[in-house]
């Protein structure tokens, strides 16, 4: 696939089985619009392309009624998991293989008050030295204090990302001990706490 330098991209992980919420997350509807909706349009003017990465048929087929690509400013391909319901690292890999850029923001489909700001911010902090831009929050532990789904990735961590999964080794944070990572402080200025609420359960709405 022709890679190209000036193309920002976005990958978006909807594959969960949403156990503690009860029912899929990335669809349900908040504030009067499915969840990912939220996330779509912060993105808009933003990126050049998106990576909807779903663990299913039915899945994909459900997002696909609903997400309508003329309303957003950028070109949005679904995907299905490689590896199916081994958690987010799979899913990861899946997008990465999918995108035309040689980084990618990472992104829960339940984390719908991600805003533009945000966006710009980490994008901002991409440096060719690194293999991802993670935020995290407090310096006392950097590793164990990050936000590794949303954070940005390069693509050469593919290798990595097998090789953990071939071991067994399936949370995320394994991934980001193995690479190098540039950390950005989440200090309620640059980065504001708020951009990380995610909603889990039904009492968090």
């Amino acid at each position: 696939m022709e890679k190209h330098e000036n193309i920002k991209s976005c990958i978006i992980l909807c594959g969960g089985k949403s156990t503690r919420m009860g029912q899929d997350k990335g669809s349900m509807i908040i504030e009067d619009k499915p969840m990912i909706k939220h996330i779509l349009s912060s993105l808009n003017h933003h990126i050049n392309e998106a990576v909807i990465v779903l663990n299913n048929h039915t899945r994909t087929a459900k997002y696909m009624e609903f997400i309508d690509s003329r309303d957003y400013t950028y070109k949005i391909t679904f995907a299905e998991d490689e590896i199916k319901n081994r958690g987010p690292l799979p899913g990861i890999m899946t997008g990465l293989k999918k995108i035309q850029s040689e980084y990618a923001l990472i992104l829960p489909c339940d984390s719908p008050y991600v805003s533009s700001d945000y966006i710009n911010t980490i994008f901002n902090e991409i440096d060719e030295n690194f293999q991802a831009i993670v935020p995290y929050h407090d310096n006392k532990n950097m590793i164990k204090t990050s936000e590794p789904l949303h954070a940005v990735y390069a693509r050469n961590t593919i290798p990595d990302i097998e090789e953990l999964i071939s071991q067994d080794v399936l949370h995320v944070k394994g991934l980001i001990e193995k690479i190098y990572v540039k950390f950005v402080l989440i200090d309620n200025e640059k980065i504001e706490k708020k951009e990380f609420r995610n909603l889990n359960r039904p009492q968090d709405i």
